[in-house]
């Protein structure tokens, strides 16, 4: 009888201790299951990180060659496949090729990977850009990197937003400016790349295309090997643990971040301290996958402002467009003051003396060359942009990245209007590198996406705006290309003030010091969800 009547409460109490055992083990899975952001937070930031921003850099480097090549290759080549004025001026066709594509990679990133789709773009951008070598005529060249510009539209996106993925949130902001300054910095790279082949004379004629080998067309191989070289490095690294996460495959996405973390502390044995990632909260992300579903949000409210916005802004910066016809301007102007004369002309003067008293060519020089101080001024221009957009990241996270770009936009626009009022050469070309130097807004456009759109919809959100902005810059080098020749002053004057009113623009965006950390909503999701257990 005692055991039939000790059994009844030993069984209840054992009851109790089981479900305070089960309580306890459920707790215990929660805490060891962390939101992604925080799990990429502890895989540190280190010799992956670095590698990683190196290849970015790179990557930029070879979107830029490609994309942007044609600005030294077609005054280059003018010579031997005899282009007029009005069709260099289709040096602009790759950025039609960038409009096209921008917003296809940016949809096949979002929806097929990061990495993967930056293989094919790599990849295919330099073997057609490659094949523009062999060109016989400008219409080939035109075409061959037009399509080149296509594959290469994407390489500039899709490695932000895999840097910005795969790094802590408060190394962001510093890492896109560090590559931003690499962008800046690559037309200069291009320039340098050129100075030591475009000089040569050599030139052997092959029977079988019925074309001579010089050196423009070595350029065009030159240009396509960036890209060869980063798609080999990016074949070692992780996908984006974000882009595996919103689909989904939670274990995955771990073991990419664990391997972040491994290479990251490679003179540290310290394990990675996370086990597992928190549930996706928001599962729309893990179905979305047609094209509708993933440009419809960027039109819809709450994030249909942001896009307007950041729409309106690439539109309203065309430094790219003046950047087109950088070397163009600066070998008139080199040329001219070698001379001697125009030193008491604006830009505009020195464009204008240019087409009304064009200087000899030197007999001994190569053809259609280049002249190699105006290379290395557009090397100068590169750096100085380089520097000024490393010190703004010093500044940036105090200052925010909105109220830098309102700055930036009124003072470099200032100068752009200023500079066919100052009656000499030399401050007149001063005040047209300072204006240059707004470009830099780019990278803060950037950062300002990453921080304002969720992760299934970051390319495209690049992407767009993008698009946009490329559309609007073509045109503008069409109508460049006219007013230099007939009303240089007003071309200047016009778009000018137009980038100088992005900072107007830009005021409506918000303080990007004052949004809430995008891992607060999850972690918030978690606290509650405690806070009921215990209850």
């Amino acid at each position: 009888m005692f055991p039939t009547k000790t059994r009844g409460p030993a069984s209840v109490v054992d009851r109790e201790e089981l479900k305070k055992i089960e309580k306890m083990t459920v707790e215990l899975a929660k805490d060891e299951a962390v939101p992604l952001e925080e799990a990429i937070d502890k895989a540190g930031f280190g010799f992956y990180s670095y590698l990683l921003i190196c290849l970015t850099g790179l990557g930029i480097i070879s979107f830029v060659c490609i994309s942007y090549g044609s600005t030294i290759l077609i005054p280059a080549s003018a010579c031997e496949l005899k282009t007029t004025t009005g069709q260099q001026a289709l040096a602009a066709a790759p950025v039609v090729g960038s409009i096209i594509g921008t917003l296809v990679w940016g949809y096949l990133a979002d929806t097929r990977g990061r990495k993967k789709m930056l293989m094919y773009s790599l990849l295919g951008a330099a073997k057609i850009n490659a094949s523009a070598s062999i060109s016989v005529n400008w219409i080939m060249l035109m075409l061959l990197q037009f399509v080149a510009a296509i594959f290469a539209s994407g390489i500039y996106t899709m490695f932000m937003a895999l840097l910005c993925e795969s790094v802590p949130m408060v190394r962001r902001n510093m890492v896109v400016l560090l590559v931003t300054s690499i962008f800046l910095l690559s037309q200069g790279v291009m320039a340098v790349l050129a100075i030591p082949i475009i000089p040569l004379s050599f030139s052997n004629y092959l029977p079988i295309l019925g074309i001579y080998w010089n050196s423009w067309r070595t350029l065009v191989i030159v240009y396509s090997l960036p890209s060869i070289v980063a798609a080999i490095c990016l074949y070692f690294m992780q996908e984006s643990p974000k882009f595996v996460y919103t689909k989904g495959d939670r274990e995955q996405a771990l073991q990419h971040i664990i391997a972040i973390h491994r290479v990251n502390n490679m003179r540290s044995r310290a394990e990675y301290p996370v086990k597992s990632l928190a549930v996706n909260l928001d599962k729309k992300s893990e179905e979305q996958s047609s094209a509708k579903d993933q440009i419809v949000p960027l039109f819809q409210a709450p994030l249909l402002k942001y896009t307007l916005i950041m729409m309106s802004l690439f539109i309203f910066q065309q430094i790219g467009a003046f950047a087109v016809w950088l070397p163009t301007i600066l070998n008139q102007f080199v040329s001219m003051i070698e001379t001697g004369e125009g030193t008491n002309l604006t830009v505009c003067g020195v464009l204008r003396l240019g087409i009304e008293n064009p200087v000899e060519p030197d007999p001994d020089a190569v053809p259609c060359a280049l002249n190699v101080t105006a290379l290395l001024m557009v090397l100068l221009v590169g750096v100085l942009q380089s520097v000024v957009n490393s010190l703004m990241s010093l500044v940036v996270n105090r200052v925010g990245r909105r109220n830098l770009v309102m700055v930036i936009s009124s003072v470099c626009g200032v100068c752009g209007i200023l500079i066919n009022v100052v009656p000499n050469a030399y401050g007149s070309i001063t005040l047209f590198g300072i204006f240059l130097v707004g470009i830099i807004v780019i990278g803060l456009y950037t950062a300002v996406i990453v921080a304002l759109f969720p992760t299934n919809l970051r390319a495209l959100a690049i992407a767009l705006p993008m698009m946009c902005g490329r559309i609007v810059t073509f045109a503008v080098v069409q109508i460049l290309n006219v007013l230099f020749s007939t009303n240089c002053d007003a071309g200047f004057y016009v778009f000018t003030t137009v980038y100088a009113s992005s900072a107007i623009v830009a005021s409506f965006l918000p303080d990007d010091r004052k949004l809430a950390s995008p891992v607060a909503p999850s972690q918030k999701g978690i606290n509650k969800d405690r806070r009921n257990i215990t209850k």
